[in-house]
């Protein structure tokens, strides 16, 4: 197949290109960036902002699928820069696949286009939207979500894999981050430290997007306009997995739990004060964090192995000595 990857140089994407190259895919990439690595694997690539219709169009052109990973993610920042990467993108990309003829779309998504700051437990694909979202991240994905779900049809199959909590060699964000703050200041607990989640080994990640892209045919009874939870199917408590990962690279184990109300009165104060002074990046504590950590979110693996033949191709330890031999890499 000629596969397009939108943000194919990115953690998820590339590791999506590399295991269509492997099975003898024609892979192209379009992102922002250059990424002379991966065209050393044997991808073409394609430079531009898909917030740009023209982009989108160029790099579609000639394809019979498209996987699109680009999104701008994170809990913090201006909500247009959202909208521009994560709507408007994708709303391009959608009409791109429409006007070029693509047949198999495989959207991104994420698990926060559900949370609302409570526990979902095993929850499944029938989750509803929330009235109101916790993020510019989550409002903007929710949207684009939908936009390829309805999408769906006339030609052109589409659906929506979110995985959750991705980590492993190469991530540049989540587990790295948590290690550094940890290491400049020592994290505490938040909440009762019983809050259980799913986690995804990146590799996991990728092979859920490729079961999806094999899903979808002509054929109506396959699952295009819906959207699958994916995981390693094997849910961690999150403060213990935190320290298994702080010991393995010789850390202390987080501190004594902060009560979860005094911890989102802190984390407003946190925000007020990044805002007052006008601050580049994310403050260190936030409000989504707070309901992030003190809440548990694990899903319903189900649907995906039924619809669509998911089973994660990497188990947790194998998947966890890599990740530690990685992050020991990088904090030696």
């Amino acid at each position: 197949m000629r596969v397009l990857v939108t943000g194919g140089g990115g953690f998820l994407g590339r590791a999506i290109v590399q295991q269509l190259l492997a099975r003898g895919d024609d892979v192209r990439i379009v992102a922002r960036g250059d990424y002379p690595d991966v065209r050393a694997m044997g991808a073409r690539t394609h430079r531009g902002d898909l917030a740009d219709a023209a982009v989108a169009r160029a790099a579609t052109e000639g394809c019979e699928a498209v996987v699109h990973t680009a999104a701008k993610a994170g809990a913090w920042g201006d909500y247009e820069a959202f909208r521009q990467s994560n709507v408007v993108a994708t709303q391009n990309v959608v009409d791109a696949c429409r006007e070029t003829g693509v047949g198999r779309l495989v959207f991104t998504g994420s698990p926060s286009v559900t949370f609302d700051g409570s526990d979902h437990e095993n929850a499944g694909p029938d989750t509803p939207y929330p009235d109101r979202f916790l993020s510019h991240y989550a409002r903007t994905k929710a949207e684009a979500e939908q936009i390829a779900l309805a999408a769906d049809g006339d030609g052109l199959r589409v659906t929506s894999i979110r995985p959750h909590l991705i980590y492993g060699p190469g991530d540049p964000h989540l587990l790295p981050a948590v290690i550094a703050r940890h290491i400049e200041r020592p994290l505490r607990v938040v909440g009762d430290g019983h809050a259980i989640v799913d986690i995804t080994y990146v590799d996991n990640a990728a092979a859920a997007h490729l079961d999806a892209l094999d899903a979808l045919t002509d054929d109506p009874d396959t699952p295009g306009g819906r959207a699958y939870f994916i995981s390693d199917d094997d849910p961690v408590r999150l403060w213990d997995f935190l320290d298994e990962l702080f010991a393995a690279l010789d850390l202390p184990p987080a501190g004594s739990p902060v009560p979860a109300g005094l911890a989102r009165v802190a984390a407003s104060l946190a925000e007020g004060v990044h805002r007052a002074l006008k601050r580049d990046g994310e403050p260190r504590f936030n409000r989504f964090l707070v309901q992030a950590v003190t809440t548990s979110h694990y899903y319903d693996m189900s649907p995906a192995r039924e619809d669509l033949g998911y089973a994660p191709i990497v188990g947790r330890e194998v998947a966890l000595r890599k990740t530690i031999e990685d992050l020991r890499s990088r904090f030696a």
